[in-house]
C-alpha cells in the first residue's frame, strides 16, 4: 500500500480523551496537537477527538488551569479509541465510575490508551492483567507493589493488543506519532513531528529515564554497573563487599569511587535509594507503614522510622498523614 493510499477515502478516526483531576497537561497536549497538526499537514479532517470526563463541566491539570468538558462518560463508538490522562494522585481520583465506564466500553471493543499514571486506572479496571505496560518511572514502585499481575516495564510507551499505555510527559507525542505512522504512513507522521519540532522520535524500545552515567553526572562503567544494581535491589539489599566483588573490584576501592565521584559512602547512597522508594510508597499507595519498610529492605519497622526521620526530618506516619490531607484539598 502506497503511502498516498493510506491517507485517502478513509473516515476520520476518533480519540475520546478522558480527563481526570489532577491529569498532566503537557501529556494530554502534546497528544491532542499531534492530531491538529496530522489534520492540518494534510489538508484533510484525519481525526477527530472529544473531550470528556466524570460529571461532564469541567477537569483541572495538576499545573492549575481546567479545561471545559464536552459531556459525561457515556457510551462510545465501538471504533473509537479512549485515551485516559490522569497524573498526579491517580489513586484518589481513580472513581468506580469511572472503572465501571471503562470496564463497559472495553467489553464493547474500544480500543483503551492510557497517558502518564493513567496504567494505574486500567490496572485497576483489569483490563492489564497478564498485558505489558509502562506508567511514570515516579509511580514505578508503588504500581508493581499493586498490580503484580501486569508485565511493567520502563518504556517510553507500550502496545499490547486493544490496550495501549505512555509513561507521560512527551512520551505520549511517541505514542500518537506511531498510531498516525500505522494510520496514514511514516510520512505523514514525520510531517507532525517536524511541525512539533520533535527531532528524534522514540519508540517503544526507549526507556524513560536518563541512564545512569547521564543522571549521576560521571561517566564509570564500574560505578554505573554498582548504582543499577542497587536500584534492581532495594527489596532484599546486597551488601557493599559482594556489590565490589561483582564489578572486580575490593571494598575499600569501592568506598574511594563513591567518595571520589558522588561524596557519599555506597552504604549511603544505596540508603537514599531504598528511602527514596519507601516514600514514593507512602505517598502513593495504602500500604501500610510496615509494609513500606519490608518493601524497602528494613527488617524492623523501628529502624525504618530513625533512617527516615534522619533524612526527611519527619516520620513515615507523618509523611502519609500530611500527603493524606493535602490530596483532600
Amino acid at each position: 500500500m502506497t503511502e498516498q493510499s493510506k491517507t485517502t477515502n478513509a473516515a476520520p478516526r476518533r480519540f475520546v480523551f478522558v480527563l481526570v483531576e489532577g491529569f498532566t497537561l503537557l501529556s494530554f497536549a502534546g497528544a491532542v496537537d499531534a492530531l491538529r497538526i496530522a489534520n492540518r499537514a494534510t489538508g484533510r479532517r484525519l481525526y477527530d477527538w472529544t473531550i470528556m470526563g466524570e460529571g461532564g463541566q469541567t477537569a483541572t491539570s495538576s499545573a492549575g488551569p481546567s479545561f471545559k468538558l464536552d459531556g459525561d462518560l457515556g457510551e462510545l463508538r465501538r471504533d473509537d479509541t479512549v485515551i485516559i490522562c490522569s497524573g498526579v494522585d491517580v489513586q484518589t481520583h481513580c472513581s468506580q465510575k469511572l472503572l465501571n465506564w471503562l470496564r463497559r466500553e472495553a467489553r464493547r471493543g474500544v480500543q483503551v490508551a492510557g497517558l502518564c499514571t493513567a496504567a494505574h486506572v486500567i490496572a485497576k479496571a483489569g483490563l492489564l492483567n497478564d498485558k505489558r505496560a509502562t506508567i511514570h518511572w515516579e509511580n514505578h514502585d508503588s504500581f508493581s507493589e499493586a498490580f503484580d499481575e501486569v508485565e511493567l516495564t520502563k518504556r517510553i510507551f507500550v502496545i499490547d493488543g486493544n490496550i495501549m499505555t505512555a509513561a507521560g510527559g512527551t512520551s505520549s507525542i511517541d505514542l500518537m506519532l506511531k498510531l498516525i505512522a500505522d494510520d496514514h504512513g511514516e510520512d505523514v507522521a514525520n510531517i507532525v513531528a517536524d511541525q512539533q519540532i520533535y527531532t528524534s522520535i522514540r519508540t517503544d524500545r526507549d526507556t524513560q529515564r536518563l541512564s545512569v552515567p547521564t543522571r549521576i553526572g560521571v561517566r564509570h562503567p564500574k560505578l554505573s554497573d554498582v548504582i543499577q544494581k542497587m536500584e534492581a535491589n532495594i527489596e532484599e539489599p546486597i551488601s557493599p563487599s559482594i556489590l565490589a566483588s561483582d564489578v572486580g573490584m575490593s571494598t575499600r576501592q569501592l568506598e574511594r569511587l563513591f567518595r571520589r565521584y558522588l561524596n557519599r559512602s555506597p552504604k549511603r547512597y544505596y540508603m537514599e535509594l531504598r528511602l527514596q522508594k519507601a516514600r514514593n510508597l507512602l505517598m502513593q499507595t495504602d500500604m501500610s507503614v510496615i509494609n513500606v519498610a519490608l518493601a524497602c529492605g528494613f527488617s524492623s519497622p523501628s529502624h525504618f522510622s530513625k533512617c527516615y526521620r534522619s533524612h526527611y526530618d519527619t516520620t513515615p506516619y507523618r509523611e502519609r498523614g500530611s500527603h493524606a490531607g493535602k490530596s483532600e484539598v
